[in-house]
């Protein structure tokens, strides 16, 4: 993706996730030393951006939970368990955004009702637009990089206190295409 950010009229539109550019990203502390990296293989999610007035934009994620990685298959099966997504009782993790705030000329703050193991809690997202150019076709290509972190007790997963850390950091390379 290029720099140039086009003018916000051209950002405008309703946006569907790249998924073959897009990551989904997770860290965490495994026995209080270690950093523990994932991500998630199947999701989807669009977008509408309204580039004059953000608060007017919004966006809908939605993960498959059984779909988490972290390249060693016991951990990522207890990742999927009712130790901690519970992925067979609560298959979907969702993302759905309730406002938008320009907090500089490319960063934005997305808050938004993140449900995990059928609890839902607010969350703050901060976005970057990395990156926005005109395709070939015509069509209008957007990037963000974004975090939150996340307290994981909050949604219910209290596993492994002491021995894995509460806080998870959530880390996002979204890129998306004007429909």
């Amino acid at each position: 993706m290029t720099t140039t950010i086009p003018a916000g009229t051209e950002l405008t539109g309703d946006y569907v996730l790249d998924t073959t550019r897009t990551r989904l990203a997770f860290t965490g502390r495994a026995a209080l030393l270690v950093k523990v990296r994932g991500h998630f293989d199947d999701f989807e999610g669009r977008a509408h951006l309204d580039g004059d007035d953000p608060s007017r934009s919004g966006a809908r994620l939605t993960i498959q939970a059984r779909s988490v990685q972290t390249r060693h298959r016991k951990r990522d099966d207890h990742l999927r368990s009712g130790d901690f997504l519970a992925a067979d009782a609560h298959p979907v993790i969702a993302f759905a955004s309730t406002g938008v705030e320009r907090t500089a000329p490319t960063e934005f703050a997305v808050t938004g009702d993140l449900s995990v193991r059928g609890v839902t809690r607010p969350v703050t997202v901060r976005l970057r637009l990395t990156g926005a150019e005109i395709d070939g076709p015509g069509r209008c290509r957007v990037g963000f990089t974004g975090r939150a972190t996340i307290d994981r007790t909050e949604w219910g997963i209290s596993w492994g206190r002491g021995v894995v850390g509460r806080k998870v950091a959530l880390e996002f390379e979204v890129a998306a295409r004007r429909r």
